[in-house]
């Protein structure tokens, strides 16, 4: 049975993972691939916190370098995670002639290209199904199953610990705090989220869905980012009353010859699959000429879950080293009928939005006003009961309006004495 070594870089929680199912699953694998895959190396920091999983201790070291230079090792599965040194570690691991697996969403959508590009030169590949969505197969799914469709749109719930905290706001009537916290206790949420509720980690993974299913490589600043934080429970039972939920979702979708990629809360209606994804889970939702709307879901986050990605591509590069065999990551077809990047400025879309105003006669009336200068018609205006405080929340949909347009009607409006705190708008998406 041929044998093949494998270094793994990265030994918390997700290489914990891998290391538990090849030890656990070693004959499975190897009666079902015909190739024995041996852990020859195991590199991290720490080499003292106690892991779910036993090993030799002949195989850790706390240099990256030693399981890099091992000319025994075939492949280098880097799970640090960050960008430095994981980067310079991959490079020189590629110039030694090693094929890499991560599931670093983070480096890969800031320095994918030149990654890829240096794995084609010197013919390995760099497999990454982990680094969106954990085990859920979008990544071999768009690569390859899929390979014949052209894609309209890609819409993303991809962040299990916001998914997790509106879901917690939704279901339990809390605040975001509350939810926060309560995600960072049951391990949901790093102990510094920000990340994820910025919106930041989700745009790292929309570039790499983008990549796959356009074929364009784009910059993290050319993805419209906002995040979960502005959200209050008062927000989430307006939507309901309006027939929608709402969800961090991540779009990348054509517009003419044009690509929108965006990151923001959005009123999703209730009716649509997505919408009824809770929780840590993950769903991408594609839509493509030959298959047809797609809906991809499972957990976004977890040991097992992350770890069986990786497995997943170990057992295809695997198959590719035996068969003598190189799939270039970088062999994507670009969409060429996208021209362009848009602006979120040039963005249309229905909003829901909140102001915060004090109770007093003709308020209203000073908002209605501005909104109409600025082209903006409101399909419906709800004002609610005020508080002690008298301050009253006004809640309006309005019809398809232009980005800028509300952006510019909303800080003439912010600015009233009237208003006592900032406006919130979110997109409805009629996905």
């Amino acid at each position: 049975m041929r044998k093949i070594n494998i270094g793994i870089i990265g030994f918390g929680t997700v290489g914990s993972g891998v290391v538990k199912i090849l030890r656990d699953k070693k004959s499975f694998l190897a009666e079902k691939t015909g190739i024995e895959i041996c852990i020859k190396k195991i590199c991290d920091k720490d080499l003292t916190s106690k892991r779910n999983v036993s090993i030799d201790k002949k195989l850790l070291t706390k240099s990256a370098l030693e399981v890099i230079n091992d000319p025994q090792i075939d492949i280098i599965v880097e799970l640090m995670g960050g960008v430095h040194p994981a980067k310079e570690f991959i490079i020189e691991a590629l110039k030694k002639g090693k094929n890499i697996i991560t599931a670093n969403k983070a480096l890969l959508a800031q320095d994918g290209s030149e990654l890829f590009a240096l794995a084609a030169d010197r013919g390995k590949s760099i497999y990454f199904e982990s680094a969106v969505g954990a085990g859920i197969p979008i990544i071999k799914s768009l690569r390859e199953s899929l390979a014949a469709n052209s894609f309209s749109s890609i819409y993303g719930i991809v962040n299990g610990t916001s998914n997790f905290i509106l879901s917690r706001m939704s279901q339990e009537s809390c605040n975001f705090t509350d939810a926060l916290n309560e995600a960072k206790k049951l391990g949901f949420a790093e102990s510094d989220p920000t990340l994820d509720i910025k919106g930041i980690d989700s745009a790292h993974k929309l570039i790499l869905l983008t990549y796959l299913a356009f074929g364009k490589m784009v910059s993290l600043k050319d993805v419209h980012i906002e995040g979960i934080s502005q959200i209050l429970p008062a927000d989430i039972v307006y939507a309901k009353e309006l027939g929608f939920e709402i969800k961090l979702l991540a779009i990348a979708k054509k517009e003419g010859d044009g690509l929108e990629m965006r990151v923001h809360p959005t009123f999703i209606p209730k009716t649509h699959l997505l919408s009824s994804v809770s929780g840590i889970f993950n769903a991408i939702y594609a839509e493509s000429d030959l298959a047809g709307d797609l809906l991809f879901y499972g957990p976004g986050a977890g040991q097992m879950a992350a770890a069986s990605g990786v497995v997943s591509d170990l057992i295809d590069l695997t198959q590719d080293i035996k068969a003598g065999l190189f799939r270039p990551t970088m062999n994507i077809v670009a969409d060429k009928s996208i021209k362009r990047l848009c602006s979120i400025d040039d963005y249309k879309s229905r909003y829901y939005i909140r102001f915060m105003a004090n109770d007093k006669p003709g308020v209203l009336a000073k908002i209605s006003g501005i909104l109409a200068k600025y082209g903006i018609s409101i399909a419906s205006v709800t004002q609610k009961e005020r508080s002690r405080s008298h301050v009253v929340p006004i809640v309006m949909v309005i019809h398809e309006a232009e980005e800028k347009d509300l952006c510019s009607a909303l800080n003439t409006i912010d600015r009233l004495d009237t208003i006592k705190e900032k406006s919130v708008a979110i997109r409805i998406e009629e996905v």
